[in-house]
């Protein structure tokens, strides 16, 4: 359907890291910080225990995470919940009260403050401290009786469920203020006198009780806000009757914060004047800050919204606007349809003054983008908008399950602490992750926005139509979304083969990097509390989730798992899902397989696992549990080859430690390969004589070997050796065939895993050596594929998606470590674009252009760089023009960098993260980040610390790649002075930098020696 460019004049009657994607880039020697090496009640646990494999488990693990999926499915199918709160409403109650704003509600509330006469200030001060006495009185109680009051603990209490809300806001945008009514009806299940629901950082202004349908209030003896677990807590005269419905109505307002969760605020520039919107973030704890509410994803219930604001701007909700009031003031009340049964997070609000286009599905979904005004004019939208309708199509089709609302919408804002939130009907993305111009996004570009896009779409499904009870399992929907981000894009572009190909690198190799600690954990967690939430999600929720089910679709087969998904009541019957899968997602890490020739008997081999961890010294989370307590049913393929055939695969299920298997036809000449296509969850290891076999294999007819398995095994022998697993030549001796590999995935594969060797050495006095060992094995293929021409003129999405990313991986290998013709042709085309004021730099390599020039020249072109990064408005060229200011070798320039990366004026609050993790990928700037981050940690915290994924990875990637022991010394000096908040982070930041020394000690004298002999031959 054609697009209609709509400006909205009322409002229209119109979804755990996810995981923001952002690669983690590398800023020196002219290497783009962008592709390489992206850096990446609670149940009995049987976590990290022996766990007896039994031979009648083999076909239950072909269908435990089918039927875990079965669950949700069929909950989708049927309209039931995982819940422990029992059957929903029949119909969608009403909430009390009359429906319209009240006085409080309408008025702008100032500072937050309801304002009042000195008298009444004194009375009301004297009624709190009376109140505040009486709790302390209460509390002391419940100590007498050994119990921690219902507002002290830290679930609410389950005497109280809600039923509906009906909410009434009123946006104050002049003053960054909002007031707000909620009515909740609450359905009794145990009789009690005190009702705790969330609240955080609001003020109460009124509360009253009723019972639902009849005259006269339950009378409040007095209500009081328990910061410490964010409550807001009504203390009644007499308790709430068992199976008896009643109205909370509460009165309250609150700031609309500078900030990147609840209910915020963000600005754009247009026409030189800046313009403010309001947006929300409520997932997984923040609603709490725009309404009082029952917080915690097993209180499901219907909102009611209404929201009201000026005239010039629109409102957008999770649902359509049923109707629009206006009023004489320049104000309108916008009241939004009723929502089905959902969790708080899920909800969602914006006011701004955005324009759109839209769209429709062939099953009458009306599907709209909104952006800021220009963008939408420009056509930045057009490309997600268009993907989006096609995507609901496809997953309707595949699910067989229909889209649940009537429209969706999409708003690109652009500040917002995640890449995208798929709130149920209003999806709010950051605008890197959706907006793209065609003349000026490159490629890698379009494939970023396209894969969050994917996912978000897949939680229309899996996630919003059906929730968790708590978040122990959050790895499954995040998990399932993550998988399909590379079906859906294979949909898309089917000559792409993503999940076949790109999954490997972006998702398998990068989450081993993380689950290869000792101090990983399992992707099913126990959450006890709030402050537990933010572990859950993180990259072994999301890609090792994402690589389990990946696993199970390639064993049994893409089509009968797509049926699976379709139609799945009789699996979930008969499968004890939590015994087979304990082993796979209660234990942390993963195996690694070692595969050894038998020299005593014919066609026999031994195959063996353990635990795989980067540093065996490295204390395990529970001292009682060494790496020998861990093991796993293993779905191994194996086949056997030679110089040029190879055989079809068979499966071993490897339940032991240790197992001795016959191979027909195994010869002397012959070669094992384990794991075909990298479709388990595990790495290989051979016996020195096998991998001697594979390596010549390699250099003679690599294509005997699949695309994917070159690729797993220079990923695998990289890291088997960075472990001490293998001796430090092998990976370097295996990728010297790769002048003659003409497939993209086995060089991005040995980019992104030449990238931490090259981190560990390149601040060495000896590093030239290994700079021109790789310069060796990139030269070749470097000057047969060349440099891209200008393709402004061409369509984006080209034909041979494999051949450019391959020559844009070669490029940028060959910048990096200092290919002199690489070098001039990137000054060239910089001084080019000066001299001309006409960017003519081919699009899918302008990041590597930009970040060499800036390490190599003067400057002049630093601050060139730093204008245009002003000066566009383009979200694409805006983030790599930022990214390639890192690049510098001016420790100058890149300290004042670092500065303004505070400065949210300059730099918007969700890239600063990337600028402080870019100038620390730079050698030059290491050391400075690191002081930097140490010396700014109090705002940093303060900033992110609430903010799912941002903390981790401002910590990951500044200290990833200290490997001194003076660096480890000062990590460790400086966690001991600020023990509070993100422990598990800074837990994983030792292991890694105490990983790293070791390597140093033990293994990097024999990678130079080894270095050294080679480049004499």
């Amino acid at each position: 359907m054609a697009l209609e460019e709509k400006r909205e004049k009322r409002p229209p009657v119109t979804p755990m890291m996810i995981e923001e994607e952002a690669a983690l880039r590398n800023g020196s020697r002219g290497l783009p910080p962008g592709p390489w090496a992206e850096a990446v009640g609670p149940r009995p646990r049987t976590t990290e225990r022996h766990i007896a494999v039994h031979k009648r488990l083999v076909l239950g693990f072909a269908v435990s995470i089918l039927a875990l999926l079965a669950v949700t499915m069929i909950a989708v199918l049927l309209s039931v919940r995982f819940e422990e709160c029992g059957a929903a409403a029949d119909g969608p109650p009403r909430a009390g009260g009359n429906g319209s704003l009240s006085g409080a509600a309408r008025q702008p509330p100032g500072t937050g403050q309801p304002p009042g006469r000195p008298e009444e200030e004194k009375a009301r001060g004297g009624e709190a401290a009376a109140a505040e006495e009486k709790q302390e009185e209460e509390e002391e109680e419940w100590q007498r009786r050994r119990e921690l009051p219902p507002w002290a603990r830290p679930r609410l209490p389950r005497h109280l469920r809600p039923l509906h809300y009906n909410l009434m806001l009123s946006a104050f945008m002049e003053n960054f203020t909002f007031s707000g009514e909620v009515n909740v009806q609450l359905e009794v299940r145990n009789a009690s006198r005190y009702i705790v629901l969330h609240a955080h950082r609001m003020h109460i202004e009124a509360v009253r009780v009723a019972e639902d349908k009849l005259a006269g209030g339950v009378r409040v003896a007095r209500s009081f806000l328990y910061p410490q677990t964010q409550v807001f807590v009504v203390v009644l005269n007499r308790s709430l009757e068992v199976q008896r419905s009643y109205n909370l109505k509460i009165i309250y307002n609150a700031l609309i914060e500078n900030e990147l969760l609840g209910f915020f605020r963000s600005s754009y520039v247009l026409h030189g004047e800046r313009r403010f919107l309001g947006v929300t973030q409520f997932s997984p704890t923040h609603a709490r800050k725009a309404f009082p509410c029952f917080d915690e994803p097993i209180y499901k219930a219907t909102f009611k919204i209404s929201i009201r604001h000026q005239a010039t701007y629109l409102s957008l909700s999770n649902m359509p606007v049923e109707t629009s009031v206006f009023e004489e003031d320049g104000w309108v009340t916008d009241h939004f349809s009723q929502t089905p049964l959902m969790s708080t997070y899920y909800l969602a609000w914006a006011v701004c003054n955005f324009t759109y286009r839209e769209t429709v599905t062939k099953s009458g979904v009306v599907v709209r983008l909104y952006a800021r005004p220009d963008a939408i004019r420009r056509g930045s939208g057009d490309y997600a908008l268009n993907i989006t309708r096609r995507l609901i199509e496809f997953y309707e089709d595949y699910f067989k399950v229909p889209y649940s609302l009537p429209k969706l919408d999409l708003l690109a804002v652009p500040k917002h602490p995640y890449a995208a939130m798929e709130n149920w009907g209003l999806s709010v993305f950051v605008e890197q992750r959706i907006l793209l111009d065609p003349s000026i996004s490159s490629i890698s570009y379009l494939l970023d926005v396209t894969m969050v896009i994917v996912h978000e779409l897949c939680h229309q499904w899996f996630g919003d139509l059906v929730t968790p009870v708590w978040w122990e399992d959050v790895w499954l929907k995040e998990g399932f979304a993550h998988y399909f981000e590379f079906v859906g894009t294979d949909y898309l572009y089917p000559g792409w083969n993503m999940e076949k190909q790109r999954f490997l690198t972006d998702v398998l190799h990068e989450v081993m990097l993380l689950d290869g600690l000792a101090s990983s954990h399992p992707v099913s967690q126990e959450v006890q509390q709030a402050t537990d939430i933010d572990r859950v999600f993180d990259w072994i929720a999301y890609k090792k989730g994402a690589a389990l089910i990946r696993m199970l679709a390639n064993f049994m087969g893409h089509s009968v798992f797509q049926m699976g998904l379709q139609a799945l009541k009789r699996v979930g019957k008969s499968v004890n899902i939590q015994e087979v899968m304990d082993q796979w997602t209660l234990q942390m890490g993963y195996p690694v397989i070692t595969i050894l020739g038998n020299e005593t008997t014919d066609n026999v081999i031994v195959i063996s696992q353990a635990r795989f961890v980067y540093d065996s010294d490295a204390k395990p989370k529970d001292p009682a549990l060494g790496d020998n307590s861990y093991l796993w049913q293993i779905p191994l393929t194996i086949a056997v080859g030679n110089t040029s055939h190879i055989s079809s695969e068979a499966i071993i299920w490897v339940s032991n430690k240790s197992e001795h298997h016959r191979i027909p036809a195994l010869e002397e000449a012959s070669w094992l390969l384990g794991n075909i296509n990298q479709t388990g969850y595990f790495r290989v290891n051979y016996d020195i004589r096998n991998w001697r076999l594979l390596i010549n294999q390699l250099t003679r007819n690599h294509e005997v070997i699949s695309v994917s398995n070159r690729a797993g095994l220079i990923d695998d022998a990289f890291n088997l050796a960075r472990a001490g697993y293998l001796p430090q030549n092998i990976p370097l001796e295996i990728i010297r065939y790769l002048s003659e590999e003409m497939d993209f995935l086995p060089w991005h594969a040995a980019s992104r895993a030449l990238y931490p060797l090259d981190k560990l050495l390149d601040r060495m006095e000896n590093y030239n050596i290994f700079n021109e060992y790789i310069l060796r094995q990139v030269a070749s293929m470097y000057l047969k594929l060349g440099w891209p021409t200008n393709n402004l003129n061409k369509s984006l999405v080209q034909a041979s998606y494999q051949h450019e990313e391959l020559r844009r991986e070669v490029i940028m290998l060959a910048c990096s470590f200092g290919n002199k013709h690489c070098h001039q042709q990137a000054a060239t085309l910089i001084s080019d674009w000066i001299s001309s004021n006409r960017n003519r730099i081919p699009l899918n390599v302008r990041d590597i252009v930009y970040c060499t020039g800036v390490s190599l020249m003067d400057e002049d072109v630093w601050e060139f760089i730093w204008m245009k990064f002003h000066s566009t408005t383009a979200v694409s060229e805006k983030k790599i023009l930022l990214e390639a200011l890192t690049c510098s070798d001016d420790r100058n320039l890149l300290n004042r960098l670092l500065n303004l990366s505070l400065n949210s004026e300059v730099v918007l609050d969700q890239d600063a993260i990337d600028v402080i993790i870019h100038v620390a990928r730079n050698p030059h700037g290491r050391d400075l980040a690191w002081k930097f981050f140490r010396e700014k940690w109090k705002i940093l915290n303060a900033r992110y610390g609430e903010a799912l994924f941002m903390n981790s990875k401002l910590i990951s990637g500044v200290t990833e790649f200290l490997n001194t022991e003076e660096e480890l010394r000062e990590l460790k000096n400086f966690i001991k002075s600020y023990e509070e908040g993100a422990a598990a982070s800074f837990s994983r930041a030792v292991e890694t930098v105490e990983a790293n020394v070791r390597w140093q000690r033990l293994y990097k004298e024999e990678l130079f020696q080894w270095l050294r002999k080679s480049l004499t031959h």
